[in-house]
């Protein structure tokens, strides 16, 4: 498996394409990402949201209409692509596949699991590909997701951080800002952010 990144935009929002198979997928096409994308790609096969916030889906609505390919993203977080909440100017997008919970996909041989992880949102979910977890905004190196945000919970976020302490692999994580990492480092630092969940 091949990975390219950037980290596009005033927030940095990691842009992933992920290739296997000579098959490309997209993950989180943020702000400034489409024309980046677009020099990359060859054989795209579908895009994919970890979650809605503006700066990891504003590229959906350029890329799906210049690629013709589907957009899968989190069912709870439709509502996000679609009506632009935070009022940034969100280009709207609607997916093809509205991804419920755990939900696993075969795209084209390429076996895709998505892994709803709430608390960030109300759909945050990390995307797991051949052992290797694009976490979105719920794990970053040596932290976790915000959860005072609009659609936000700390209650939800405690959980999804349990759910994931019970995660037996190691595999490595690409969140949707910063540096990469792996499960069982972030597994470690998790014990520490309980207290600040109340």
């Amino acid at each position: 498996m091949q990975i390219k990144s950037r980290a596009c935009g005033a927030y940095g929002t990691n842009c992933y394409i992920v290739t296997l198979d000579g098959k490309e997928i997209i993950i989180d096409p943020g702000m400034e990402a489409a024309e980046w994308v677009l020099a990359q790609v060859s054989n795209p096969i579908a895009i994919l949201n970890t979650h809605g916030h503006f700066d990891h889906v504003w590229s959906n609505a350029a890329l799906v209409k210049a690629l013709h390919i589907p957009l899968y993203a989190p069912i709870d977080d439709c509502f996000m692509l679609e009506s632009d909440p935070f009022i940034q100017g969100t280009p709207a997008s609607y997916a093809d596949v509205k991804v419920v919970g755990d939900q696993r996909f075969d795209l084209e041989g390429i076996a895709v699991q998505f892994l709803h992880f709430p608390g960030h949102t109300p759909g945050c979910s990390a995307i797991l590909i051949d052992n290797t977890l694009f976490s979105g905004d719920f794990i970053f190196k040596n932290s976790i997701g915000r959860y005072d945000f609009p659609y936000s919970s700390s209650e939800q976020m405690r959980q999804s951080l349990e759910k994931f302490l019970q995660i037996d692999a190691d595999w490595e994580i690409f969140p949707g800002h910063g540096a990469s990492t792996t499960l069982k480092v972030e597994q470690k630092n998790v014990p520490y952010w309980f207290s600040f969940l109340g």
